[in-house]
């Protein structure tokens, strides 16, 4: 079963009317609960907009949307109401390298730098695709100026990734890789692309395109801003009620490992755009992707079912179902600074911290209640 969830932060009202929310959408007969809890969403948890997606066996089986896409105007969500959904990227961009894998230009196994010489200085050499995708690395945080302009010249982002030195040595520890991962991952496609196709245009050209839907790493010019809905951040009280206090302070420590991670070079705020919402013509791969929930579902759909349509190969499959490999100090994230958490080929596996689906499942979770696997 593939699954999307997307919403945003907490809007101030709170209601326990169905159709105050005006929840559209269908759910199929036996998937009302669904339905239920989306609801339950706006009444109980003071959701401000969102859509819900699921299908089952290639079938749609639940498609809803409500709320509001923009806080200061009230303006609906709409069916087509995309936004940006964070991590939940970090699968998209996964599933771009699968499509690599099928196609035998990339090989979990082998080592970057094969594909990437560059990489091979500061201690990179032996980083295998496999360590890499699986934020083993010790990348996560990158230790010189990146900012829009670099971002957006995929060339001297480049050549500042490969300058890099890991944090410790390669495959001895785990440290989610918040930002840095895709871009990596993007550098990565784009060597084995026989074209040279970025990370992003490579997705909407094979995934998004071929499946017709409405999702994007790299979004265009001609989305107009009443597609897209703009984010209510959470308050201060809301943040510490979600993480607490211990998590509060680490990541407002300069020094911290998931501040370096995910508050500078470039930092989490880079995809958005006080013009037009979100940047265009930017690839944020581990957490600029915009989309509607149904996209994202869809395209999960189609791994689930075998891959056929974007060519997927049974192989890729199976080690992308297969369990998570751990580095050698274990499951401990340093920079979550929790245990437990799984990531394999790009993906997040479920696990007692973030359950989901069975154990063959793979997907994405991202902030604000993103997710989809």
């Amino acid at each position: 079963m593939s699954h999307h969830h997307l919403s945003q932060t907490r809007a101030t009202t709170r209601t326990t009317a169905h159709d105050q929310f005006a929840i559209q959408g269908h759910v199929s007969p036996g998937y009302e609960a669904v339905r239920e809890a989306f609801a339950e969403n706006f009444a109980r948890r003071g959701e401000a907009g969102g859509a819900c997606c699921a299908f089952l066996r290639g079938e749609k089986v639940v498609d809803l949307w409500g709320g509001i896409r923009n806080k200061q105007t009230g303006e609906p969500w709409e069916q087509d109401t995309m936004v940006v959904v964070h991590s939940a990227t970090k699968g998209l961009a996964a599933m771009t390298l699968a499509i690599a894998h099928s196609r035998r230009w990339l090989n979990y196994e082998e080592r970057v730098s094969t594909y990437w010489p560059e990489f091979a200085q500061n201690g990179k050499e032996r980083i295998t695709v496999r360590q890499l995708l699986a934020h083993q690395a010790g990348l996560f945080a990158i230790n010189e100026r990146v900012d829009l302009s670099i971002v957006a010249n995929l060339d001297r982002l480049a050549v500042v990734l490969a300058r890099q030195k890991p944090a410790w040595e390669p495959g001895t520890r785990q440290a989610y890789h918040g930002l840095s991962l895709g871009f990596y991952e993007g550098e990565l496609l784009r060597r084995v692309h026989p074209l040279l196709r970025s990370l992003g245009q490579f997705f909407q050209e094979e995934i998004a395109l071929r499946l017709g839907e409405d999702v994007y790493i790299r979004l265009p010019e001609a989305i107009p801003n009443s597609r897209l809905a703009t984010l209510a951040p959470p308050t201060f009280i809301e943040i510490l009620r979600g993480f607490g206090l211990r998590f509060m302070l680490e990541a407002m420590n300069p020094r911290s490992n998931i501040y370096r991670a995910l508050s500078v070079n470039p930092g989490t705020g880079v995809y958005q755009d006080a013009e037009r919402i979100y940047a265009r013509n930017l690839e944020v791969p581990s957490g600029g992707g915009v989309g509607t929930a149904r996209a994202i579902a869809h395209a999960y759909s189609v791994f689930a079912n075998g891959g056929r349509e974007l060519g997927l190969g049974q192989k890729t499959l199976e080690l992308l179902a297969a369990p998570a490999i751990p580095p050698t100090r274990g499951f401990y994230d340093e920079c979550m600074r929790t245990s437990g958490v799984q990531f394999s080929l790009g993906f997040m596996k479920p696990s007692s911290v973030w359950p989901f689906g069975s154990a063959a499942s793979f997907g994405s979770p991202g902030a604000g209640g993103r997710g989809g696997y």
